[in-house]
């Protein structure tokens, strides 16, 4: 278990919590004053209420929450999304409404999960020439359907 500081920025928020112990992410919950109404085909930029102190070397990854996916088309915009370790800002989710139908983003409602995630740095070496594989260059579908 890794120790992540977290302050909240009004006394009323909810911090986010495993809702069992197999949970590989926390629920994430709304803090807002009146409701949020995201139309079809748009997103909204949705407060937490919540800033964290991410230990160096570890992100958290933003992803959704798949009941929301399943019944209402609602998804993360840039999923998943990262937060840096040295960010200190207010963590807020960006909703992308995928339905025909509004959808209302209220107070205290779950709208993500966050992961801890190691993260391995890369050194990059430029070089004229990349091993070869079985594979090459296909991509986008080249493996078959």
């Amino acid at each position: 278990m890794v120790k992540v500081l977290i302050k909240k920025l009004n006394s009323k928020v909810k911090l986010p919590e495993y809702k069992t112990s197999g949970s590989s992410g926390m629920d994430v919950m709304a803090f807002t004053d009146n409701p949020i109404r995201i139309a079809p085909n748009s997103l909204k930029i949705i407060p937490t209420g919540f800033s964290i102190a991410i230990p160096e070397g570890l992100e958290i990854q933003i992803r959704p929450r798949s009941g929301l996916s399943a019944k209402f088309n609602l998804g993360i915009l840039n999923t998943p999304g990262t937060i840096d370790s040295d960010y200190r800002g207010e963590l807020k989710i960006i909703l992308f409404n995928h339905g025909n139908n509004d959808y209302v983003v209220n107070n205290n409602d779950r709208i993500a999960q966050m992961v801890l995630t190691p993260i391995i740095k890369m050194e990059l070496e430029e070089v004229d020439d990349l091993p070869e594989t079985l594979r090459g260059s296909g991509g986008f579908g080249s493996t078959g359907k």
